[in-house]
């Protein structure tokens, strides 16, 4: 069934395969580098509906459509779907995946939340108890906006060190009994929660920057590799400041990243010309930037292996309000050229 491998990590017997991946994602994502990549580009932030809630709702059930569709599966073939956004009770993942009938792992992880989905889903698969799951996870600017921070009538000027929240949504099946697709999941390593004291809200990439060399560091040593067994490393949302702190701490231990590692955050905007200082961030980030630029490359060949690292901040307007500190997490997922493997 897999191997345990070190403190925290599983390596596939049967890995799972990646069928399809889709994603829907807003305008200022469509206007970005890898606008083209996408499957559907919406130019109403509010998909015509009555609130930025049920939009980004609105996202994941097209994102989830898309996938089953371009996969050629049938939803009454799924055996679960694992899924999360960043709102209070998953609001956006509870309504937006009610007419799919498929039974729901709701989850948790904020940024971190498609990496989670992937391990729990291809470990759910590798083990036998599914054939076929989705993993899916979304963000929307506005609903994060008013979550976490301020409303946006409210005006509030944002700090350099600010992401902005991706509005997009990602959806990947993985199927047990399928022997072609777009790559495959050989091994996770599953994060832990890492809290350096960090209490700025308006800098998240601090934040996850820590969890995310933990999680690599744990990866290296249990699988007994270094970066140059991957092709890339690819973390969710560091964005620009977090990306430099996880280089830093990384070239402590020896290990020189630079060449290899890039973020999502990073990819999907343009520093220059969009203006949203650090970069990207939010479960749609890593999770459409994974389901239209990181699997193609996969799929063509160009990379063979690669280390897919999502980063979640955990905080909630709660805890960040009475002056909690911002703990982080990084989920690892190992994927490979499906000819490869």
């Amino acid at each position: 069934m897999g191997e345990m491998k070190g403190k925290a990590s599983l390596e596939f017997e049967h890995p799972p395969v990646i069928v399809s991946a889709a994603s829907v994602v807003g305008k200022k994502e469509g206007e970005g580098p890898l606008g083209p990549l996408f499957d559907q580009v919406e130019q109403d932030d509010m998909c015509g509906k009555d609130n930025w809630e049920q939009a980004e709702s609105a996202l994941q059930k097209q994102a989830a459509d898309k996938a089953i569709e371009k996969g050629g599966l049938r939803k009454t073939d799924l055996r679960y779907l694992f899924a999360g956004d960043l709102l209070g009770q998953l609001i956006a993942t509870s309504f937006g995946t009610v007419d799919l009938e498929v039974p729901l792992f709701g989850l948790y992880g904020a940024c971190s939340t498609m990496g989670e989905a992937l391990s729990l889903g291809a470990m759910a698969v590798n083990a036998g108890y599914a054939n076929q799951v989705l993993a899916m996870a979304s963000s929307h600017f506005a609903t994060a906006e008013k979550e976490f921070r301020f409303p946006l009538a409210y005006g509030n000027q944002r700090p350099m060190s600010a992401t902005w929240t991706v509005t997009g949504a990602g959806c990947v099946a993985l199927a047990g009994d399928r022997k072609e697709g777009l790559a495959k999941i050989t091994g996770i390593t599953t994060g832990r929660m890492v809290d350096m004291g960090t209490k700025d809200s308006m800098n998240m990439g601090a934040a996850m920057a820590p969890a995310a060399f933990h999680t690599i560091e744990q990866n290296f040593e249990d699988f007994g590799v270094d970066e140059s067994y991957y092709d890339k490393i690819i973390t969710g949302d560091l964005g620009e400041i977090g990306r430099t702190i996880l280089l830093d701490f990384m070239k402590n231990k020896d290990h020189l990243l630079e060449e290899i590692h890039t973020d999502c955050g990073i990819e999907i905007y343009d520093q220059e010309t969009q203006d949203t200082h650090a970069g990207g961030s939010g479960c749609g980030c890593a999770a459409s930037v994974l389901a239209e630029y990181l699997l193609p490359k996969l799929e063509n060949g160009e990379w063979k292996r690669i280390l897919f690292v999502p980063t979640g901040a955990l905080m909630s307007k709660v805890s960040f309000q009475e002056g909690s500190s911002v703990p982080g997490i990084a989920q690892a997922v190992v994927i490979e050229r499906e000819e490869d493997v």
